[in-house]
């Protein structure tokens, strides 16, 4: 078995890369981290990928209990971050929305990211990037995370 064919060291270099896109996740929160916190950060990522969501919606997709997640929201509404409203679908649920400013702070992370991931990128040769990109595909698409016409940005948990 050759070096490349070795499915031990295929491993080993996935999880290479992995740690960058961490460590490039990690410092896109932290940029945030005087806004939200990482819960916090998650409900606004999951409402403005899913669009507007109820409270169950919300923590049936966080896997919490309700009461976390109506905590967690609150917090949220009270910053300014996320707006309630009446569902129009059904009366007896508030709907959950990103308010401008809550959109801002999630665009603030996924352009931190994006620009991350361009400057290690633009490190590598054309034929490379694009030998990474058709791999990535493949790797997510095996994992089976949306593609990015369903893009679902939960931090890295597909929905």
């Amino acid at each position: 078995m050759t070096h490349a064919d070795d499915p031990d060291r295929q491993a080993d270099a996935v999880m290479r890369a992995a740690r960058v896109l961490v460590g490039v996740v990690a410092r896109s929160v932290a940029e945030v981290e005087d806004l939200v916190s990482m819960p916090q950060l998650r409900v606004l990522v999951l409402v403005a990928s899913r669009g507007r969501l109820n409270l169950g919606q919300v923590a049936d997709a966080l896997g919490v209990h309700p009461s976390n997640a109506t905590r967690m929201v609150e917090r949220l509404v009270v910053a300014g971050l996320l707006a309630r409203t009446e569902d129009p679908d059904d009366r007896r649920y508030l709907a959950l929305e990103l308010t401008s400013k809550g959109h801002d702070v999630v665009e603030r992370v996924m352009a931190y990211r994006r620009a991350s991931i361009l400057e290690v990128m633009a490190k590598m040769k054309g034929t490379q990037r694009r030998a990474l990109a058709r791999a990535l595909e493949s790797f997510a698409e095996a994992a089976g995370e949306p593609s990015r016409g369903e893009e679902a940005w939960v931090l890295g948990l597909p929905s």
